[in-house]
């Protein structure tokens, strides 16, 4: 979760004392989750997470709205958003949440596949995350999570002919040095 202070007047100078005054401030708390994608996908009817169109000043604002725990908000709040503001928020929707990692894909192909909160949701159903708490997640933790879980559930990769018969000499070897032997006689 996020919280971001939202200043509702300007920022002042007290002559007297020759110091600037802090301006009053409104505090939003926002969350980057798979409920936050499923309001603004069911209002705009598009994945919130494709970069094929660029989203609007509009659709940026609406998917604050959607982030916004903060109960009562006055809609004129989010028209007083400051650059710092939404450099904020940018960066939370840009955090990865984990100090999980994956390889780079050796194809380095991506898939074409259009990620929607729907798609999120059956990948839950389908590798058995609970719904709550996950969905209030931080979008990238619930992100990482399907990865992982869809990592762990692949039978192993089999080895190459290659790979067993460089593991087996290794084991040979150890074998001979450990009993001082040159390896079997020839019959």
């Amino acid at each position: 979760m996020l919280e971001i202070k939202v200043p509702i007047g300007p920022e002042e100078f007290d002559d007297e004392k020759q110091e600037f005054i802090e301006p009053e401030t409104v505090t939003l708390r926002l969350e980057h989750s798979l409920v936050s994608l499923s309001k603004w996908e069911s209002k705009w009817k598009r994945a919130f997470l494709s970069n094929k169109k660029a989203k609007t000043t509009e659709e940026i604002l609406d998917y604050i709205k959607c982030m916004t725990l903060t109960p009562n908000v006055d809609p004129e709040l989010y028209s007083l958003l400051t650059a710092e503001n939404y450099k904020q928020i940018q960066d939370y929707i840009d955090d990865t949440m984990t100090a999980t990692c994956f390889p780079q894909d050796k194809s380095g192909k991506k898939s074409n596949e259009v990620v929607t909160s729907e798609l999120i949701y059956y990948w839950m159903i389908a590798l058995n995350i609970p719904f709550d708490p996950c969905q209030h997640w931080h979008i990238n933790r619930l992100l990482t999570l399907v990865q992982v879980c869809n990592i762990k559930n692949q039978p192993p990769k089999k080895s190459s002919k290659r790979d067993i018969m460089s593991r087996n000499a290794a084991l040979n070897a150890a074998r001979r040095k450990q009993l001082n032997s040159r390896g079997s006689p020839a019959i």
